[in-house]
């Protein structure tokens, strides 16, 4: 049941950051402003969502999660409604504001509740919830391109912000947190007994390495979409007509389609890998992957086909860092302070968030978007030899660390297997 509900609220908040890039052409045409004063509303949403995480994992510990995601849910209707009325560039930032809020209640909640039910399929579990994120708006990317074209942008706003917040806010009425002490640690992978306050984790250098990973696999994605719209404008394959006999649809909300649902696959599917090999092996895959991909993206990416399979890859592989770091940040640091501790880490992505208009100014300075694509490919790389070479290394040191305390302080640890250092 509090599987199954965080699902639902994360489903329903998807859509304020993943159906963005069908709004952006529409509010260029309809007001004439420049595509990066447009896109500074999603930058807006991501940092408020992401640098406030941390208050909100303070309330998260003091209300529980059903009064936090309540006001979410409140927040991410209050948002699209906001924008409904919007006839300035001020009142889009004011409902990004809005919608920063009401989706990093919802999020963090969530995710922290995922982590603390199931420990012993942490990954697999955080994978799903995030996964609901990721691909919930997969449902809606084709009646929101279609209303927006009969419709227009404010109608589009008003109809889907009421009924995400509606959803949102119902579900929320089944959330729980764990009573203390039901469910036991994992004995399959090295987790940590001893629950880190925020200021012991913030002294311990895994912390930054993992900040700084995530600021680099985060980047590419968040640019990808964002801007994914524009990319497929710029490379002439965004009205292509994708015939598959049984529907036929333009190229660009069909990559958007599959792309969510890739995305979505893959938190839980990485995740679910990651509870039997162990975090950092499946973050070399994962990131080597997404990497290459967004190599060939920029290589092949004018050939329609090229397009849409490369982009499903980059978004396969990208997806998972939201399970993954918040399933090590867990393991690492224990769960009594989790939900401030991985709510500091998830603020690497408001940084990243920061560096997405740069793609803009980076491609028309070169010309290209290949520039682009091959700088945040450099960071993904980077930082999937960092998960093999770097944290994995201070990881086995941190839990040998956290095993002599266990030790002293009497506490009998469960031997770790499956890939558990």
């Amino acid at each position: 049941m509090q599987l199954v509900a965080g699902i639902v609220c994360m489903v329903a908040a998807a859509n304020i950051q993943y159906a963005w890039t069908l709004f952006v052409p529409e509010i260029t045409k309809e007001f004439g402003w420049s595509r990066a004063a447009i896109q500074t509303t999603f930058t807006i949403f991501v940092v408020v969502q992401t640098w406030l995480a941390p208050i909100e994992g303070y309330f998260i510990d003091k209300y529980g999660p059903r009064v936090m995601v309540l006001i979410g849910g409140l927040f991410t209707g209050l948002s699209w409604v906001v924008n409904s009325y919007a006839d300035s560039l001020t009142l889009y930032y004011v409902g990004a504001v809005i919608g920063g809020i009401g989706v990093g209640c919802v999020y963090a909640t969530c995710i922290n509740a995922a982590i603390k039910w199931f420990p012993d399929k942490r990954g697999l579990a955080v994978g799903l919830t995030a996964g609901g994120y990721g691909a919930g708006s997969a449902l809606t990317i084709l009646p929101i391109a279609n209303m927006l074209s009969t419709s227009g942008v404010s109608e589009t706003f008003w109809f889907f912000g009421l009924i995400q917040g509606g959803i949102i806010i119902v579900a929320a009425l089944f959330l729980k947190a764990p009573p203390k002490d039901l469910v036991p640690a994992s004995g399959k992978l090295a987790q940590s007994r001893r629950d880190y306050t925020l200021p012991e984790a913030l002294r311990s250098p895994v912390f930054w390495v993992m900040a700084a990973m995530f600021i680099g696999t985060v980047t590419g994605g968040l640019m990808a979409v964002a801007q994914l719209g524009v990319i497929a404008q710029d490379l002439g394959v965004k009205d292509f007509q994708v015939n598959l006999y049984f529907v036929t649809m333009a190229a660009l909300p069909f990559a958007l389609m599959l792309d969510r649902v890739m995305n979505g696959i893959s938190r839980p599917l990485f995740g679910w890998i990651s509870d039997h090999i162990g975090r950092e092996k499946t973050m070399f895959i994962a990131f080597t992957i997404e990497g290459l991909g967004i190599v060939a993206l920029g290589t092949f990416g004018h050939n329609p086909w090229a397009f849409l399979i490369l982009s499903g890859m980059v978004f396969l592989a990208w997806g998972e860092v939201y399970s993954l770091f918040s399933a090590t940040t867990a393991d690492t640091f224990g769960t009594k302070h989790v939900a401030k501790i991985y709510g500091v880490l998830y603020c690497a992505k408001g940084v990243a968030a920061l560096l997405v208009p740069f793609g803009n100014i980076l491609m028309e300075a070169t010309g290209t978007w290949s520039s682009v694509l091959y700088t945040v490919a450099a960071m993904d790389l980077s930082a999937a030899f960092a998960a093999l070479f770097v944290l994995r290394p201070m990881l086995i040191k941190h839990h040998a660390a956290n095993a002599e305390w266990a030790k002293a302080n009497g506490i009998t640890l469960a031997p770790a297997t499956a890939g558990g250092h």
